[in-house]
């Protein structure tokens, strides 16, 4: 695209040139905008305009309800590919061959061990610890046992570090639930997928055998792979930003999970239950909190419905739903709260104020719907996220360092008060 963005700033024209995407969306780059006109910077309070990266990753169209990695829809690779499979894709830009699966599904398991120092790590948080603080710290403490810094030109330690934290990573999450219930500490077995081992991880009892139910694994693989990567997100964008100062791949991905951590991004599947469990606790009458939901002047909303970046049906729930009805169905659940959710989600999907403002159930609704009925703790749900989001995490923080990009210094608009004279403290 030769065509350029034309601003006047004071009297003053300037001409910044307009970028043109694969998928034709357009950027005007203003690279140049500070130095050129002797300061002035544009205003964009949560970098909701504002392009920090080019991305080969994620295509993502709100207003059409499109998902595409590298290239292929969302759906596809859900309904077609495992997790592992997908994650391959995502780091390293094309689908693995069987062979490369083979192997990468091995090493990944091969590395999943993890030092035994790091249960003293564990021991030192009280069972009242959240999961998501556990988890960030111990994926910051494995710096401490790969101090190495990661050779960003070699594509083996690349390759070596991408297998250690996709086999680690779930390990660690597993535990921090664990800690909290009081289980002993497991480990993944050769025998099980990746997706079959972090069920192990979370449910086995020492007196027991584990056996995963497939129609669980099946939909556990879909919910992952749906969660993989969002283009630049909240905790994508922090763990970009991180490693823009060269800070190691743990450090960083440390950083992504706390900012995962926060109720309106990755907590958001969290905040759909307590919804749900404060209706129950009301008496269960949905027909009253739909229409709260609809009262312009109450404050209550309903948590999982509608999306910040969709403006129609989020394509990863109309993934997961059918997903959601098969594990229900599966497990016989008699839970009043997934009734509840149940009840809310016919409500929406045919009631005409909901349809109009497209307020359809995201991939958050029925995510946490489907973790609770497999069992998973309310405070594991972010965890669970944290575990799907991190091929996309591990791709990111790549691409930026081979891209070789900048470190992150947003600017800032100063309204503060000017110069003032030091007054002593024996005349305030």
């Amino acid at each position: 695209m030769s065509e350029n963005a034309k601003v006047n700033v004071k009297g003053n024209d300037y001409d910044f040139p307009l970028l043109e995407g694969t998928e034709q969306e357009v950027a005007i780059a203003i690279k140049k905008l500070r130095g050129s006109t002797s300061g002035v910077i544009t205003l964009d309070p949560g970098f909701k305009n504002t392009g920090s990266c080019k991305s080969e990753i994620t295509f993502l169209n709100g207003e059409e309800g499109v998902l595409r990695y590298r290239g292929y829809d969302i759906e596809e690779l859900a309904n077609k590919a495992n997790f592992l499979e997908v994650a391959y894709l995502v780091i390293f830009g094309e689908l693995p061959t069987k062979a490369e699966l083979v192997k990468f599904e091995k090493e990944v398991n091969d590395k999943s061990f993890v030092n035994e120092e790091m249960k003293k790590i564990v021991d030192g948080f009280p069972r009242s610890a959240h999961p998501m603080g556990i988890l960030s710290s111990m994926t910051s403490a494995l710096t401490a046992f790969y101090p190495t810094p990661l050779d960003i030109s070699s594509d083996e330690a690349i390759y070596k570090a991408v297998v250690r934290s996709l086999g680690k990573f779930p390990v660690l999450g597993a535990w921090a639930m664990r800690k909290r219930n009081g289980w002993p500490l497991g480990y993944t077995d050769s025998k099980m997928n990746y997706i079959e081992n972090l069920l192990k991880l979370l449910f086995e009892r020492p007196s027991e055998t584990f056996e995963p139910n497939q129609k669980v694994v099946r939909a556990l693989n879909k919910l992952l792979i749906l969660h993989i990567d969002h283009e630049q997100n909240c905790s994508t964008s922090t763990v970009r930003l991180i490693g823009s100062s060269h800070a190691g791949l743990h450090a960083s991905i440390s950083g992504g999970v706390s900012a995962l951590w926060g109720p309106l991004h990755g907590g958001a599947n969290q905040a759909v239950l307590e919804m749900l469990e404060a209706i129950q606790k009301d008496g269960g009458d949905v027909e009253k909190y739909i229409a709260k939901a609809k009262d312009k002047n109450d404050p209550f909303r309903l948590m999982g419905f509608g999306h910040r970046v969709y403006k129609n049906f989020d394509p990863r729930a109309r993934i997961i739903k059918s997903s959601a009805d098969e594990v229900l169905a599966e497990l016989g659940v008699d839970d009043p709260l997934l009734d509840i959710a149940m009840k809310l989600e016919k409500a929406a999907l045919n009631d005409e104020y909901f349809k109009a403002r497209k307020l359809y159930p995201n991939v958050d609704f029925y995510s946490g719907i489907i973790y609770r009925a497999m069992g998973i703790p309310v405070e594991m749900f972010t965890v669970m996220f944290a575990i799907g989001r991190l091929p996309g995490w591990i791709a990111q923080w790549v691409e930026m360092r081979k891209n070789n990009e900048p470190i992150g210094r947003p600017r800032q608009l100063y309204v503060g008060k000017t110069q003032r004279d030091f007054v002593s403290i024996e005349k305030r």
